[in-house]
């Protein structure tokens, strides 16, 4: 996320306020310190201008080299998600 950070040429500091939370927070995202939810994962996009799977560091091709079962399941997990259902 690091790299999504300085190439969207925002600071921590101007993050932490677009996304509503203390700069040393961001920091510890950044870093792995903390995982990200669900909601912060969406918060970070937003406020990156980047999908959330950027922001996990995948790239669909991650996603294609999965076997077709796991890419199945995965992609359940998603639709199951984008549908409210949770996961």
């Amino acid at each position: 996320m690091a790299s999504i950070r300085k190439a969207s040429g925002l600071t921590q500091a101007q993050i932490a306020q677009l996304i509503g939370i203390e700069q040393y927070l961001v920091s510890s995202y950044v870093t792995g310190r903390l995982h990200l939810s669900d909601d912060m994962l969406i918060r970070f996009a937003k406020a990156l201008g980047a999908s959330s799977d950027s922001i996990l560091g995948l790239d669909g091709s991650e996603i294609e080299q999965l076997p077709l079962p796991k890419q199945k399941v995965l992609l359940q997990t998603i639709d199951g998600f984008l549908k409210g259902e949770g996961i």
